[in-house]
C-alpha cells in the first residue's frame, strides 16, 4: 500500500531538483547569450557599424551568480563591464544592447541612455516625466553608468548609505516607496585596475568607517589594458592590501571575501550568505572575484595579443568561465552536452537576431529621411549645369550611402540650401530646418529638468518684513532658516566636515544637530570626494542633501564627481534620473593663497547641468536654498564668507521666501555706468560706486546672483541700453567669470551695438593672494581700482 505523504515528499524533491536544473540551464544560456553579444558587437565595430566597443566577455558567470541575489529596491552603481549582469537581472535585452551599441536616439531602443552613452552604460528610470520619483523601494535600479574609472565608487557610498539614513528615520509615509527599512544594498563594480584610483581608497575608508551596505565586486583579470597587477597593486592583490581593513568583532571596517570566477558554486554560496548579513547588519564587503578572463582584450581598440604572453592566453583559453561552467554542468548531471549544444544554438541566433533587429530599427528612420531627401533634391529645378551636376552628386551620395547617417543628410541638405538660392530650394530648407530641430530634440536636451522639476518654473515669492523685523547676524538668520527647513521636511540632510557637533565653523548648524537629530546633521571626515559621493547616492535616492564642503577651495577634491557624474546624470539619462543634490560651501575675500579662492569660471566650466548660486548676503541664500529645494536641479550655492556676521533684517516668510534663478537684481540704480558683479566683491563696487556717484558718475550696481543661470530675461542689456558703459567685476583670475559674462552680455545678448566705449573686465590678478589684508588688496579687486578704471572710461 502507498504512502501519499512520502509520495508527496518525492514528488516535492523531484519538482525541486528539476526547478534547479532549469535554473542553471538557464544561467548557462544567458553566460552563453552575453559571450555572443561580446563577440559580434565587437565585429559590428569592427565593420563600421559601430564606433566604438568595450565588453564583459570573461566576467559572465561572477556576473550572474551576483544578479541572484540583486532584490527590488536594489541599487547598482556599477562601471561598463556589466552587460551579463543586466540581462541576467532581467533589466536588459540583447536586442537593447545592440541599440546602445549603434548610439540610436531613440529612447524606446536604447532605454539607457537614449544613445548619449557607449555601449554597456545602463541605467533604470528613477523620476517620471514630471519629476516624481518612482517606486524605488520596489524595482530593482539602476544608478547610470560612468566612464571615469572608479568614477562610480563615490556615488556607489552614497547609495548605500542612504539605505542607513533611511533606517534611521521613522517609517514616514511619504518614504515608504523610496526604501523597505533601508534594507537595500548598493551593488558596485569595478575592475581591479581601477582600484588603484584615490576613490576606491577613500570610499572604502568611509564605507568601513560609516557601516553601511555596500557590496564591492571586483573582477580581476589580472591588467589594467595592457599593464599586469603586479605594476598596480601592493603585493598584487586588492584583497591582501585592504586586509587592514577587515572588520572584526569589536571593531567597525569591512568583510573581504575572495572567490573564483569560474566557480559558480562557489560564488553562488559566498554571496548568498554575505549579502542576506549585509541586509541585516550593514557591513559593507569587497568580493575579490579572482582568475577572471578577457577573451577579447580592453576593447575594440586594440588587441590582447600584443601584451600577453603565450602561456597567459593558452591559460585564459582553458580557465574561461564559460568553459568552466560548461564542464560543470555536464561533471555534475545537470545537462549533457546535446542540451548544451542546443542551448548554445538557440543563444547565438537570438543574438543574430537581436542584432538585426536593433540595426534595423536604428537604420530605418535614418533610410527614411535620406528618401525625403533625395526627392526633394531631385525636385529642384536649375537652369545651370554645373548646379545641377553638383546637385546630383548631393542626391547619388546620399543614395549610395549603405550605413547612411544624420549628419550626412544634414550636410547635404545644408549644401544643397549654400549653391541654390531662393524658392527652387524652398522645401529643401525647409525640411533641414525640421531635421535641425528634430535632430536638437535628440541630441541637446534635457541638461536641466524639464516642466515641474525645473528650478526656473519655481514662483518667485519676495520676502517680507514686518515692521518690528529682528535685525541679525546672517549666519543667524541661516540657522533659523535650517531649523525650520529640517522641522518641515524629513527628507533634508546636512553633514560635512564639523557641520554636527559644533554646528559648521561659521555657526550655520549651530545647536541643530542636538535639535534634530545626529542622523539627519552629522559630521564627516576629511575626505571631500566622497562627502559628495554620499550626496550623490542620497539625492538619487529621492532624500534632499545638503552637503557641505567647508570652503571654496576644497572643492577642487570633489569637483571631479560633480562635473562627470552630477552635473551629467539629467542629460545622460535623457530627464529619467535626477540628481537634486545641493553643494554648500563658502568662498571670497579670505586672505592667503589656499583660503582665498574664487575659481568661478572654472566652476562655471565643469559644472555645466548644476546650477551656479552666489547670493550676496544672507537672506538671498534662503531664498535660493528654498527655490533648490522645490525643484530637481542640482545646485552650488557659494556664500559669502566675510558676510556671516554682517547684520540683515529676519524675514517673517523663511520658509516661503524664494530668490528666482537666472533673474538679476539692480542693488542701485543709476545713468552713467553699468557695473556687474555678484558676492562679496559686490560690496567692494558698491562702496566705489558711492564715491564715483559724490563725483557726479552715476553708477548703476546689478547683482547677477546666479551664474548658471545668467540673466535669462536680458535685465542688464536693458542697463546698458540706458547707460551706454559697462564693466564686469569679479575676484575670479582674468579670463575667469568676468570673461563669461562679457561673452553673455556682449555676444549672447548683443550688447556691442549700445557701447559708447569698449567694455571692460576688472578681476583679481593671476596669482593667487598673498597672505594677510595687503595681501587680499593687491590682489584682488579693490575700490581705488574700480573708481580709476571708471574714470577712463567715462574719459574716453
Amino acid at each position: 500500500m502507498s504512502n501519499p505523504q512520502l509520495q508527496t515528499e518525492v514528488n516535492e524533491e523531484v519538482m525541486s531538483y528539476d526547478r534547479f536544473r532549469q535554473e542553471i540551464l538557464q544561467d548557462y544560456r544567458t553566460a552563453v547569450l552575453s559571450r555572443e553579444a561580446s563577440l559580434l558587437g565587437r565585429r559590428e565595430v569592427l565593420t563600421g557599424k559601430a564606433k566604438f566597443g568595450i565588453f564583459g566577455d570573461g566576467k559572465e558567470l561572477a556576473q550572474i551568480a551576483m544578479a541572484k541575489f540583486f532584490k527590488p529596491g536594489d541599487f547598482r552603481a556599477g562601471y561598463y563591464r556589466d552587460q551579463t549582469f543586466m540581462f541576467s537581472a532581467g533589466l536588459a535585452t540583447v536586442e537593447q544592447f545592440f541599440a546602445q551599441l549603434y548610439a540610436d536616439p531613440d529612447v524606446n531602443n536604447d532605454p539607457f541612455s537614449a544613445g548619449r552613452q557607449m555601449n554597456a552604460h545602463f541605467s533604470t528610470p528613477f523620476v517620471d516625466g514630471e519629476g516624481n520619483w518612482l517606486d524605488l523601494a520596489n524595482r530593482k535600479n539602476v544608478s547610470s553608468d560612468i566612464s571615469p574609472t572608479a568614477g562610480q565608487m563615490p556615488r556607489a557610498l552614497g547609495l548605500a548609505f542612504a539605505s542607513k539614513a533611511f533606517r534611521s528615520l521613522p517609517q514616514v509615509e511619504e518614504l515608504q516607496h523610496l526604501s523597505n527599512n533601508g534594507n537595500e544594498i548598493c551593488f558596485c563594480t569595478i575592475g581591479d585596475a581601477s582600484t588603484s584610483e584615490g576613490h576606491f581608497w577613500e570610499t572604502m575608508n568611509a564605507a568601513g568607517v560609516l557601516q553601511v551596505p555596500l557590496a564591492l565586486f571586483v573582477w580581476d583579470d589580472g591588467y589594467g589594458i595592457s599593464v599586469p597587477k603586479r605594476f598596480q597593486t601592493t603585493k598584487g592583490s586588492v584583497s591582501e592590501s585592504l586586509s587592514g581593513m577587515q572588520k572584526t568583532h569589536d571593531s567597525n571596517g569591512i568583510n573581504i571575501y575572495k572567490v573564483k570566477g569560474w566557480d559558480y558554486a562557489g560564488m553562488c554560496e559566498v554571496f548568498e550568505l554575505a549579502l542576506e548579513e549585509m541586509r541585516e547588519t550593514h557591513v559593507p564587503a569587497l568580493f575579490h572575484v579572482e582568475e577572471i578572463t578577457q577573451p577579447q582584450g580592453h576593447s575594440t581598440s586594440g588587441s590582447h595579443e600584443r601584451y600577453k604572453t603565450l602561456d597567459r592566453l593558452e591559460w585564459e583559453r582553458e580557465w574561461d568561465c564559460n568553459k568552466k561552467f560548461r564542464e560543470w554542468i555536464i561533471g555534475n548531471g545537470l545537462g549533457s552536452d546535446e542540451e548544451l549544444v542546443d542551448i548554445e544554438n538557440e543563444a547565438r541566433e537570438h543574438v543574430r537576431e537581436a542584432k538585426n533587429s536593433a540595426w534595423s530599427k536604428y537604420i530605418n528612420p535614418i533610410k527614411e529621411q535620406v528618401a525625403q531627401a533625395v526627392s526633394l533634391l531631385d525636385a529642384v529645378n536649375v537652369n545651370d549645369v554645373d548646379t545641377y551636376n553638383k546637385l546630383k552628386q548631393l542626391s547619388v551620395g546620399l543614395q549610395g550611402n549603405r550605413e547612411p547617417m544624420r549628419r550626412d543628410i544634414m550636410k547635404a541638405l545644408g549644401t544643397a540650401t549654400r549653391i541654390v538660392k531662393g524658392d527652387a530650394v524652398k522645401e529643401v530648407k525647409e525640411f533641414y530646418l525640421k531635421l535641425k530641430g528634430d535632430n536638437k530634440d535628440l541630441y541637446n536636451t534635457f541638461l536641466y529638468n524639464n516642466g515641474a522639476g525645473s528650478a526656473l518654473t519655481v514662483d518667485a515669492v519676495p520676502a517680507k518684513f514686518d515692521q518690528s523685523a529682528a535685525t541679525l547676524n546672517g549666519y543667524e538668520i541661516l540657522n533659523k532658516f535650517f531649523d525650520q527647513l529640517f522641522a518641515s521636511n524629513p527628507k533634508v540632510f546636512a553633514f560635512g566636515e564639523d557641520v554636527g557637533y559644533i554646528g559648521d565653523v561659521n555657526q550655520g548648524f549651530s545647536g541643530l544637530q542636538e535639535k534634530h537629530g545626529d542622523n539627519r546633521i552629522f559630521d564627516t571626515g576629511i575626505r571631500e570626494l566622497t562627502i559628495v559621493g554620499q550626496g550623490i547616492g542620497m539625492a538619487l535616492r529621492g532624500l534632499r542633501p545638503i552637503t557641505e564642503i567647508q570652503y571654496l577651495d576644497y572643492l577642487l577634491y570633489g569637483l571631479q564627481p560633480l562635473s562627470d557624474d552630477v552635473a551629467t546624470t539629467h542629460f545622460r539619462t535623457k530627464g529619467q534620473q535626477s540628481c537634486p543634490l545641493i553643494i554648500r560651501t563658502r568662498g571670497h575675500r579670505l586672505e592667503g593663497i589656499w583660503h582665498s579662492g574664487s575659481p568661478m569660471g572654472m566652476i562655471i566650466n565643469a559644472l555645466r547641468g548644476m546650477h551656479v548660486c552666489v547670493p550676496r548676503n544672507m537672506v538671498q541664500a534662503v531664498g535660493m536654498y528654498n527655490t533648490l529645494m522645490r525643484a530637481n536641479d542640482p545646485a552650488i550655492v557659494v556664500e559669502c564668507l566675510n558676510s556671516y556676521r554682517l547684520k540683515e533684517k529676519v524675514p517673517t516668510n523663511l520658509l516661503e521666501y524664494s530668490v528666482p534663478l537666472g533673474i538679476p537684481e539692480v542693488v542701485k540704480q543709476g545713468d552713467d555706468i553699468t557695473i556687474v558683479s555678484y558676492g562679496s566683491t559686490l560690496r567692494v563696487v558698491q562702496e566705489a560706486a558711492a564715491t564715483l556717484d559724490a563725483t557726479g558718475i552715476s553708477c548703476e550696481v546689478i547683482d547677477v546672483r546666479t551664474l548658471l543661470p545668467f540673466d535669462i530675461n536680458h535685465m542688464i542689456l536693458e542697463s546698458l541700453k540706458k547707460t551706454s558703459r559697462i564693466v564686469f567685476v569679479d575676484e575670479d583670475v582674468p579670463g575667469g567669470a568676468t570673461a563669461y559674462m562679457f561673452n553673455k552680455v556682449m555676444e549672447e545678448q548683443g550688447g556691442y551695438r549700445w557701447l559708447d566705449v569698449a567694455a571692460r573686465t576688472i578681476t583679481a590678478k593671476a596669482h593667487r593672494p598673498s597672505y594677510g589684508s595687503d595681501g587680499d588688496y593687491f590682489s584682488k579687486p579693490n575700490v581705488e581700482e574700480i573708481i580709476e578704471v571708471i574714470q577712463e572710461m567715462m574719459a574716453e
